[in-house]
């Protein structure tokens, strides 16, 4: 892909809807509490469970992502229970079902919530010839990009990509970074992936949270359970006084916040 296309495509998010968090209507809401500029050119990788260094996050701020939609079945319901509590996310979608389901693409940049990218199809790039994963790459962002732009949505795709597994190699990585794209690994997870139940899960993501404090945490809004347990994890974010910070890509020329 031209890199004068993919320039067009990362665009920084526009409008001053995503650069801050809008007032909530529901005064009790867990809310979004700060919105966080990302540079790729000081921030290139982050999430501990990757990479050396993550978001300057403090105690008790937690950044809230979901990996490998749009689902018809299940992202409504995750779009939904965000949208109760006011919160704002960053969602990873993969190229082929965003390609499928553009009207829910753009129903995610819509209601206010970051777009990063996930591939075409999902598959680890460490395990497939180079060509293949450079390919997997380009095909993904393009199919994001072309779901939100096709229906005239004002919100342009973020330069943030979460690999597969978080398989990586250096190639890709040092592609990406060449290319202004921010590589998100995360610093904790619910290991939604394994059969289990809402409640399992509840547990699960909270007492690693009650062990962390605060992070980039990781769900897959493709998962049944996960799109049942989040309005009660949402809940207790608020009951114990945790801050949801909302992701966006820093604009051109403004100074980067650094990673730690």
């Amino acid at each position: 892909m031209p890199a004068r296309v993919l320039g067009i495509i990362l665009a920084a998010v526009a409008g001053s809807a995503a650069a801050h968090a809008e007032s909530c209507p529901r005064k009790d809401a867990l809310g979004t509490s700060r919105t966080l500029a990302v540079d790729a050119a000081s921030t290139p990788r982050v999430g501990l469970k990757s990479f050396p260094q993550t978001l300057p996050l403090t105690d008790h701020e937690v950044v809230l992502t979901f990996d490998d939609g749009p689902w018809l079945a299940t992202t409504p319901k995750v779009l939904a229970a965000l949208a109760h509590e006011c919160a704002r996310a960053t969602f990873f979608l993969i190229g082929k079902p965003a390609s499928e389901h553009p009207e829910l693409v753009r129903r995610i940049a819509a209601e206010g919530h970051t777009i990063g990218t996930h591939t075409w199809t999902h598959p680890s790039l460490a395990r497939i010839k180079p060509g293949a994963a450079v390919q997997q790459i380009d095909h993904g962002i393009s199919a994001v990009g072309a779901a939100l732009h096709d229906g005239g949505a004002a919100t342009l795709l973020a330069p943030f990509f979460r690999f597969p597994g978080f398989e990586s190699t250096q190639a890709t990585l040092d592609l990406l970074q060449s290319r202004g794209i921010t590589v998100f690994g995360a610093d904790l997870w619910a290991s939604d992936w394994n059969p289990m139940t809402p409640r399992q899960e509840l547990k699960i993501i909270t007492d690693r949270l009650n062990g962390a404090h605060k992070g980039i945490i990781l769900l897959h809004d493709t998962k049944a359970h996960t799109a049942a347990m989040l309005p009660a994890f949402l809940d207790y974010l608020r009951q114990n006084h945790y801050r949801v910070v909302h992701l966006v890509p820093a604009a051109r020329g403004a100074k980067a916040e650094a990673a730690h």
